[in-house]
């Protein structure tokens, strides 16, 4: 099962930004996250987990994009057990670029 890190301050910052039905939403999804194993996660048709071909992470990582809902999406990568979250994207284009 994933973990997940929320430890990226600019993750932090965007998601205390959030109006309140959108921290639901994520907070809603970071518990689907947690119940599912990483086959699970990959496969999933509501989180629609998929590269990211334009964008990298940190350390030049693969990004994935997950659907939180229809508009917002989450980038993040996977390091080990941990789900590392890196960013909020309340626009899903904007994930992408």
């Amino acid at each position: 099962m994933p973990q997940l890190d929320l430890n990226n301050p600019a993750f932090q910052w965007q998601m205390v930004e959030l109006e309140k039905a959108e921290r639901h939403a994520l907070i809603s999804t970071f518990r689907k996250l947690l119940s599912l194993e990483w086959d699970e996660l990959y496969t999933h048709p509501g989180l629609n987990w998929e590269a990211v071909k334009d964008v990298e992470g940190p350390q030049g990582q693969t990004l994935y994009s997950l659907r939180v809902t229809q508009k917002m999406r989450l980038l993040g990568w996977r390091d080990g057990d941990l789900l590392r979250l890196l960013s909020i994207h309340p626009d899903h284009d904007s994930a992408y670029s």
